[in-house]
């Protein structure tokens, strides 16, 4: 019995003990629970970080319970199934002191006669009592014989009934404390059963639940991300916009201190597909028509359709399509060569088409075109020539997408340069860069992708070594506190300085050197050299840690891919 329970004591000290660890992550990850600014990404990021942090500890805490689970169910199932034997024992052992206490209820009666009678027998037996009778010789003999016989019996008898006696009330006390042990035991298995399963249960029930709270953080953040990553597109419009010299590789060389970085990205916020329209303007004043620029970025050439009629413009109502809407889009500045605006009038009469079929209203912003209801009431007549001129144009089965800057690179036709080839030089052959593109290769340091959006109190997109050095320790080491420094604009963080991430992530303190290895449209690895020495960090993350921990507004914003380059001066 003390063997059994040693056992258990033992078993129940080792789930105990590795519980130990589990119950803290459980007691300790209240603070873990939503409660950042919905529109700030870096808060919601630390927060999913840290969300997969304490699911991943708990899985890995959980682990070895689960792995021993098994085993350590059939160690209390033996220990049940010794307990369940033990009961039956103790059971049976109660039926027959039952049994054996109902007999000697009777032999009690009998034992009092024969005590009574030993004592007299006893007495009688006493020989100088035989020899003063009037007992014949041979009679004397016998009668003494059978009086010492009877009381041999008796005595036996009733130190038999007697021991049996003691024994029952013996065997009824261990009984008694048996059953007493037996509970104990018992409650104690059903006990150390019910806690190993329920903390395996909760630590369960808080895996998924951090789990659902991860998706729906991650949603979140995906619309923040729509905004910073690319899911608008630069509008054109009649007023083409000048380069930041802050944010060009041209201001960089000139003014940005020896030994800093310039991270520039190619294409900025884009989605990279179908036309890019600083590109068709490059096409165009390098001698091609509307119809193969057209072709070059949809794969087909324009067919003509019946396109007369109205279409239901969000805000305005019903319209004519082509003599009233169309002479409206303000996607493209009338001053650019009439052939890039032929393909431009193409490319927005085959988007709105498939409105006008439906009969859904069309939204005038960049969800969907920019409509200018001014501009459509007096159309700049080179833009007005370009809708005529095209007039029932579209081109089949394909959804006319278009950007301002493709980066030089689009999908599905591939680099968009004038050997239809990358290489090192692929910027000097873009299409983007002949039609004059001010985003084609530029540093992003504002908010949006206009140069007079909040620049959070920057003037350049510049970083020195020590600051570059802190955007590889954000790949390294992720929290809740690893955000821009530049609080003013991230209300409610608490950032690491660049030394505390550091320490945190055990990386440099400086880069001395950089090479960036491109690919086919997108980059592959950035290979810096430090302090500590050489560390390869793929594009993908360098962005991602990039847009959590870059100060103020510097970002890479691209939506779905990474194409950037890094300069050092």
């Amino acid at each position: 019995m003390f063997a059994r329970k040693s056992s258990i004591k033992g078993f129940v000290l080792c789930i105990m003990g590795m519980l130990f660890f589990v119950l803290p992550l459980i007691l300790t990850a209240s603070y873990l629970l939503p409660t950042a600014q919905a529109d700030e990404i870096e808060d919601l990021q630390k927060q999913i970080d840290e969300l997969n942090k304490a699911r991943e500890s708990s899985v890995k805490a959980t682990k070895p319970l689960e792995g021993q689970l098994e085993s350590l169910k059939m160690q209390l199932a033996q220990i049940q199934a010794n307990l369940n034997n033990l009961s039956l024992s103790i059971k049976q052992k109660q039926k027959d002191l039952d049994i054996r206490e109902d007999k000697l209820a009777l032999q009690q009666a009998l034992l009092e006669t024969r005590v009574k009678a030993y004592y007299i027998r006893s007495y009688l037996a006493e020989p100088l009592l035989v020899l003063l009778s009037s007992i014949s010789s041979g009679d004397l003999f016998r009668e003494l014989s059978y009086r010492q016989t009877v009381t041999r019996e008796d005595r036996s008898i009733i130190a038999s009934v007697t021991g049996e006696v003691i024994d029952l009330l013996t065997q009824k006390e261990k009984l008694e404390k048996d059953k007493v042990k037996l509970s104990s035991l018992q409650a104690e298995v059903d006990k150390n059963a019910d806690f190993l399963g329920g903390e395996i249960k909760k630590a369960k029930a808080y895996q998924a639940d951090l789990t659902g709270k991860i998706a729906e953080l991650s949603a979140k953040q995906q619309e923040i991300l729509a905004a910073r990553s690319g899911q608008f597109t630069a509008t054109i419009g009649d007023s083409e916009e000048a380069d930041d010299i802050n944010a060009s590789i041209k201001g960089f060389k000139a003014n940005a201190p020896a030994g800093y970085f310039g991270v520039f990205s190619f294409g900025a916020h884009t989605h990279r597909k179908g036309m890019s329209q600083y590109g068709a303007r490059g096409r165009a004043e390098s001698g091609q028509d509307y119809k193969a620029i057209l072709k070059a970025y949809y794969g087909k050439e324009p067919v003509g359709k019946d396109t007369g009629g109205d279409i239901n413009v969000s805000g305005f109502g019903s319209m004519n399509f082509e003599e009233k809407y169309l002479y409206g889009i303000a996607e493209m500045p009338s001053s650019w060569h009439s052939e890039a605006l032929k393909a431009q009038a193409v490319a927005a009469r085959t988007y709105a088409l498939r409105y006008k079929q439906s009969g859904e209203a069309i939204k005038t912003t960049e969800a969907a075109q920019v409509f200018n209801k001014s501009k459509s009431d007096n159309p700049p007549q080179a833009w007005k020539n370009a809708v005529n001129a095209t007039r029932g144009q579209v081109v089949e089965d394909v959804v006319t997408f278009y950007a301002s800057t493709h980066g030089g690179f689009a999908s599905p036709i591939g680099w968009d340069t004038t050997d239809g080839s990358g290489g090192s030089n692929f910027i000097d052959k873009a299409y983007d860069k002949l039609g004059g593109s001010p985003w084609l290769y530029k540093a992003w340091y504002t908010e949006r992708y206009s140069i007079n959006s909040n620049k959070c109190g920057r003037s350049n997109a510049w970083l020195s070594p020590e600051e570059m050095a802190d955007i590889i320790n954000a790949t390294r080491y992720r929290d809740d506190r690893v955000t821009p420094v530049t609080t003013s604009c991230y209300p409610g963080t608490n950032p690491y300085s660049h030394a505390e991430l550091r320490e945190k992530s055990n990386g440099p303190s400086a880069v001395s050197s950089v090479t960036v290895i491109q690919g086919n449209g997108s980059t592959n690895e950035i290979i810096f050299q430090t302090n500590i020495g050489e560390i390869r960090i793929s594009a993908g993350v360098f962005k991602e840690a990039f847009n959590i921990r870059a100060p103020g507004y510097l970002a890479i914003p691209q939506k779905g891919f990474a194409f950037f380059n890094i300069e050092k001066k």
